[in-house]
């Protein structure tokens, strides 16, 4: 039986009334968590990542599941600042080569299908930046700029950093960093939102 209640307001003639406060506070409860690990990403590490998205030719994007998810999110906003940007695993993603960066995330750094892609890319004179909550990692090992998320990996279920399931609070905190990157870069780059919407999807 399903742990999620089936009753139907219409047929009981009243709303859940234990949904609104419930919401209200995990709600705060997500927020609070994002704040607090948020805070605690170091900009040292984000400077050196966002030194090598500068420096790139061309830059790959590589994570599994929803940390994959997030940085397809970010390989968009950073085509839309008119970097060459390329999605790994996608048909029209190109071999990488020397001169590239691989931008990779993986809250425990040992994802295998991203800790190959990074080998790989080190083996053909790319570099790798990325984003995980351990700097002990083979991901992080490879890795020359790597940003820390002190949040609980996904396998931590009885962690005291989170009380969210599995990997949530690390894919939220990457989602924000990213966000701020993002942010950070356009400002260095002055160009007006009009610029940035010409690159904007229109076969949607």
């Amino acid at each position: 039986m399903s742990a999620i209640a089936t009753t139907d307001p219409a047929v009981a003639g009243s709303p859940l009334t234990g949904t609104s406060p419930a919401f209200d506070r995990n709600r705060g409860l997500v927020l609070d968590e994002i704040s607090e690990v948020f805070q605690r990403v170091d900009p040292a590490e984000v400077a050196s990542l966002v030194t090598e998205l500068r420096l790139a030719d061309r830059i790959f994007v590589t994570g599994a599941g929803r940390s994959g998810l997030v940085l397809k999110m970010a390989a968009m906003r950073l085509m839309h600042l008119g970097l060459t940007v390329h999605v790994v695993g996608e048909t029209t993603a190109p071999a990488i080569r020397a001169g590239d960066l691989l931008l990779a995330a993986s809250g425990s750094g040992t994802t295998a299908g991203v800790v190959k892609a990074a080998e790989t890319a080190v083996a053909q004179g790319a570099r790798v930046a990325a984003y995980t909550t351990s700097k002990g990692s083979p991901l992080a090992g490879v890795a020359s700029a790597v940003v820390l998320i002190p949040a609980a990996q996904k396998t931590d279920h009885g962690s005291a950093v989170t009380r969210q399931y599995s990997g949530s609070l690390f894919e939220q905190v990457l989602f924000a960093t990213t966000e701020a990157v993002f942010q950070s870069l356009w400002e260095e780059d002055v160009a007006a939102p009009e610029d940035l919407w010409q690159r904007h999807a229109n076969l949607e």
